[in-house]
């Protein structure tokens, strides 16, 4: 499995129409979690969240969010944020136009948001383009740093020294509340949480009309 941890200038730079880290020198770091509700994980990751005072942006599955509405309701009250992460969380490399915008569509009708993260950060330009002008008029998140929690071949603790080696004031964080990152999730966020409010950062959701 081949990815980058740390996203490369190359790379932010042929895709910069994407937001990939918040501009500014305060002490501020932008958790994200991807491919929720989870009728299990995405609560503990709300009860880490509630400890330490923190808000965060979660990148829903609309699939998800119909199987699990109230998780997605419980998100939305305790004051996170929400995006857009597809319908069926479909690779947008090997799918056609229409079929990708027809599945954001289809998760607009579920998840009340102008911020989509495509998943696994494939995306055509074409597409791009397509859901940044009307009728979707969205902002695409990408990321600074990658946990790697999805990767079952490392551990917490290599998580862990992922999050902690490349993140810095501004970074947006990628994590997942799903089955497959529960292991390396549960064992990570706690530290992240600490270690950050230790050094007196915050965790704030995306605001994309506060950056405008």
């Amino acid at each position: 499995m081949f990815y980058f941890v740390k996203t490369p200038g190359w790379l932010r730079r042929l895709y910069k129409e994407c937001l990939w880290s918040i501009p500014g020198n305060e002490k501020k770091i932008y958790l994200t979690f991807d491919d929720g509700p989870h009728p299990t994980i995405t609560p503990f990751v709300l009860d880490q969240l509630k400890t330490f005072n923190a808000k965060a942006t979660f990148f829903c599955i609309g699939k998800n969010v119909m199987a699990y509405p109230d998780v997605y309701k419980n998100i939305i009250n305790e004051g996170h944020v929400v995006g857009n992460h597809s319908f069926s969380h479909l690779n947008g490399w090997k799918t056609s136009n229409i079929k990708y915008q027809n599945d954001v569509k289809l998760a607009c009708d579920h998840i009340d948001s102008n911020l989509f993260r495509p998943p696994y950060g494939r995306i055509k330009r074409s597409q791009l383009q397509q859901l940044e002008n009307p009728p979707f008029n969205m902002t695409t998140i990408m990321w600074t740093v990658l946990s790697a929690d999805f990767d079952e071949t490392i551990s917490g603790k290599r998580c862990l020294q992922n999050v902690l080696k490349y993140s810095m004031p501004g970074a947006i964080i990628v994590f997942h509340d799903s089955e497959k990152a529960n292991e390396r999730l549960r064992y990570t966020l706690p530290e992240v949480l600490h270690y950050y409010s230790k050094e007196g950062y915050e965790f704030e959701g995306i605001c994309v009309s506060s950056l405008k």
